[in-house]
């Protein structure tokens, strides 16, 4: 704050000594031969938000879960969003409502510095953002392959019967069949849940000592881990698995002095399509609350011939989800301030 104010006396003292009065210039009217039009910095809040996008998917066994593993399993693939974080960041960025005109009579230089800061502005030019994809694509990637604990393929007998010609006439005779068949899910649910407990049982004889083996130790502790590793993977074809990935976006609010309430939708978060701008109802809002500090009017606030300047007002700006406060920071707002004007005498 203190450089800024410096950054305008200086400028206020250069164009008082070689320039001419700034001018307000009406809306649609053109600026006088040989001046430089600048405008009076406002304040823009950008919020920078992470949420985490959650991916539940079923396990293919899961309908077995209480019959093989003793507690039931969600059966239903699911999305849910979440908060991770919020920055808060206040920007200066020209008033739209309202231009000066000034003739620097061979001074753009020195006036050019104060544009360097952000707080005058001689053209109207933007910066691109570069462009992210929201999510990393999910389509196509199975979590479950190669899970499994035995192969696909079973062996089934079939018994079939053939009519024989004997001694004592035609008689019935028993020929049995083996094929190859497809594993039913419920026959790999079993043998994935008794794999599981095999496992668990060797991990116990692995920590109580109760094995032909001896192991201490590091190699007791990577044996135990290799073994909670494979009963991690196998129970996620009974309770699924979860992958996460995060949304990042962007959402301005540009503060209205006129406005009798100083709250404002600054986005919205869906439970299952994640962050939303303000306009999307589908989502519930995060409000921007802003509360101004108590505005001391200066001692002689008359606008006379000078160069304008506004002098920023402070407000406590909180962040709320519902009933729920994420955020809570001050920054100056430029456009709920005073403007005012160095005397050029």
């Amino acid at each position: 704050m203190k450089t800024t104010l410096k950054l305008m006396l200086a400028a206020a003292l250069i164009l008082a000594a070689q320039s001419a009065p700034a001018q307000m210039l009406k809306q649609g009217g053109s600026a006088p031969a040989g001046s430089v039009v600048y405008s009076l910095p406002v304040t823009s809040i950008t919020f920078k938000v992470d949420a985490v996008r959650e991916d539940f998917i079923a396990g293919p066994y899961a309908a077995y879960a209480k019959k093989y593993m003793g507690s039931e399993a969600r059966t239903s693939n699911e999305v849910t969003y979440y908060l991770k974080s919020i920055q808060l960041v206040p920007y200066l960025e020209a008033d739209p409502t309202v231009r000066y005109a000034v003739n620097l009579r061979g001074r753009s230089a020195d006036f050019m510095t104060l544009c360097s800061q952000g707080l005058v502005v001689a053209s109207d030019s933007y910066t691109g953002k570069e462009e992210l994809w929201r999510f990393p694509s999910l389509a196509g990637n199975d979590q479950f392959a190669g899970k499994d604990v035995g192969n696909n393929l079973s062996t089934a007998t079939t018994t079939l019967y053939k009519t024989v010609k004997s001694a004592n006439g035609y008689e019935r005779v028993a020929v049995s069949q083996s094929q190859v068949v497809e594993k039913s899910a419920e026959k790999k649910a079993a043998e994935t849940a008794a794999t599981i407990f095999k496992l668990r049982s060797m991990r116990m004889a692995i920590v109580t000592g109760d094995t032909d083996a001896t192991y201490s130790g590091e190699a007791m502790a990577a044996a135990i881990r290799e073994l909670l590793r494979m009963e991690e993977e196998y129970m996620s074809l009974f309770y699924g698995t979860t992958v996460e990935s995060v949304q990042t976006m962007n959402f301005d609010v540009v503060p209205q002095a006129d406005r009798r309430e100083q709250k404002y939708v600054a986005f919205r978060l869906s439970d299952t399509e994640g962050l939303l701008p303000s306009s999307n109802l589908s989502g519930r809002p995060i409000v921007l609350d802003l509360e101004l500090d108590d505005l001391i009017a200066t001692r002689d606030g008359s606008r006379g011939d000078g160069i304008y300047y506004r002098i920023p007002r402070t407000a406590t700006a909180r962040v709320v989800d519902g009933g729920n406060m994420l955020l809570q920071t001050r920054i100056p707002i430029y456009q709920f301030g005073e403007t005012l004007s160095f005397p050029l005498k």
